[in-house]
């Protein structure tokens, strides 16, 4: 198991296999490529050329370095060819079955310390390998779309997988320009698993009307810095494709909570509205561009002869940035414990809605308006006023906060807002991971920068904004609500109780 790995065999010359076959032969590895379609590895050869063509024509490699990686790429017809290689990869078709033939039938080829690799996004590498003779040898190693740009691979390992057999992967995927992320063999493994919380969240919130499809997806990019709004990408990604993820990871935990699917998608994919591909998802697409929705807003900023401002808060930053922008607005803040009538009861809230608040703070619901500080507060607020807070409140706030080159939105009532809801529950799940011990923090928090494209490592994300505010939020929301999907990760509360980075692990 301690052999070089020099001769890689890759099986299927689909787009997941040439991406895997040509960050292979850029790093100097012998590839041996089979397909079972005839030509279809010969195809793959000429598209590699290509590829690697436009590689030269924008200098990003040499002449030289074309043709010494196409010298690299070994086209083989007979499978039995690849008995000469340190590893064999496979990516083909995502069934179970196929995949553990497919192993069984490479055990006859290869040498007995030949590693057996699986490219597969959603089976259990301890299930493909079980009807092998040496399963200590199967291993999962998942790169993505497109695989020489997405700079990550997990390395699974699955149940009788050897350790020394993942130490070699990792090194190999970093000779060959990514970043190995080690995780157990467990549904979604990490990037998968930890990208749940951002659509299944914004989804319910979507189902519960407290904002718009645009609304959500802008707030959670404004705010929170996502480079697209869930909506956005799951038309990119297809409700064909996403659904049934959804499903599959919810049912392989037994239907917990936290992985609920949405009716939503059901009935779109029912109803074929699946995304760009069809022309119509949660947008609709002429020629594969994006039509825009506009935002109506349900109140106008109107001005106000505003002077005084009650302010509530729960964290000293939050207080100082509300006190700082009020005072340069010429805005009065009443310091007295009670608000007088006349006074905008402004909230800083955390998880609860301003029904709740209100009654927390023993104030009239009909003055108060709760303004989300999680985010970015420069690029977005976000306004939530109670069922009985008086219009001529609203859109005092509104004329308050509207300011030019950023967004004020005002939501219906949630607990939570959208922002927190959502950025909760992503650092939530990823607590629960990093408890389990799926992966270790620091890859849990490479791999979903790397592969999600978020901001921030989901549990680094948590110490960034402030880990309480993340279990105050879920405290509230698990409480008012009893939904246990909210309940706060054990990782999450020790860590709050001990003032502990949430990055702390031993």
């Amino acid at each position: 198991m301690d052999r070089l790995i020099n001769n890689i065999g890759v099986i299927g010359a689909g787009i997941m296999g040439i991406g895997i076959v040509q960050i292979a032969i850029q790093s100097n590895r012998q590839v041996y490529l089979y397909d079972a379609q005839q030509d279809a590895a010969k195809k793959a050869y000429d598209k590699l050329n290509t590829t690697l063509s436009r590689l030269v024509e924008k200098n990003k490699i040499s002449q030289t370095d074309l043709e010494q990686s196409l010298a690299n790429l070994h086209i083989v017809e007979n499978i039995q060819e690849l008995h000469i290689c340190d590893l064999v990869i496979e990516a083909i078709i995502e069934k179970l079955d196929i995949k553990q033939s497919l192993m069984k039938q490479l055990e006859a080829i290869v040498r007995p310390e030949c590693i057996l690799a699986s490219n597969t996004s959603s089976l259990s590498i301890t299930e493909i390998a079980a009807q092998c003779q040496q399963p200590d040898r199967v291993v999962g190693y998942h790169f993505f779309n497109p695989v020489p740009l997405m700079k990550v691979v997990e390395v699974i390992q699955g149940l009788h997988t050897n350790t020394k057999i993942i130490d070699q992967l990792s090194e190999l995927a970093r000779k060959m320009g990514h970043r190995p992320v080690r995780t157990k063999d467990t549904p979604g493994f990490i990037i998968n698993h930890a990208g749940r919380a951002y659509g299944t969240e914004a989804l319910k919130i979507l189902s519960e009307n407290v904002a718009s499809v645009t609304e959500i997806d802008l707030i959670l990019k404004k705010s929170l810095g996502f480079k697209m709004g869930p909506f956005e990408l799951l038309d990119l990604t297809g409700l064909d494709v996403s659904h049934p993820v959804m499903l599959s990871i919810y049912n392989q935990y037994y239907q917990e909570p936290r992985y609920r699917p949405n009716v939503l998608t059901q009935q779109m994919l029912i109803g074929k509205k699946l995304g760009r591909k069809t022309g119509e998802g949660f947008y609709k697409y002429i020629d594969q561009a994006k039509q825009e929705i506009a935002i109506i807003p349900k109140y106008s900023a109107h001005r106000h002869d505003l002077k005084t401002v009650w302010l509530s808060t729960e964290f000293d930053d939050d207080h100082k940035k509300l006190s700082t922008y009020l005072t340069q607005k010429g805005i009065q803040i009443n310091l007295n414990a009670q608000p007088n009538n006349e006074d905008l009861i402004l909230i800083a809230n955390y998880g609860d809605d301003a029904t709740h608040s209100a009654q927390r703070l023993g104030v009239n619901p009909e003055q108060v308006v709760c303004i989300d500080m999680l985010g970015n507060f420069e690029q977005c607020r976000t306004l939530m006023p109670s069922l009985l807070t008086q219009p001529k409140m609203i859109e005092a706030a509104l004329d308050l906060f509207n300011q030019p080159n950023s967004e004020t939105i005002v939501i219906e009532e949630s607990l939570g807002f959208v922002s927190q809801r959502v950025l909760a529950m992503v650092v939530n799940l990823a607590c629960d991971m990093a408890q389990q011990k799926i992966a270790i923090v620091e890859d849990i928090n490479a791999a979903v920068k790397l592969g999600l494209g978020y901001p921030f490592g989901p549990i680094e994300w948590g110490d960034v904004i402030g880990k309480e505010k993340i279990l105050k939020v879920l405290e509230r929301i698990s409480s008012i609500s009893h939904d246990p999907r909210y309940r706060p990760s054990p990782w999450l509360q020790r860590r709050c109780k001990l003032n502990l980075s949430l990055n702390y692990q031993r």
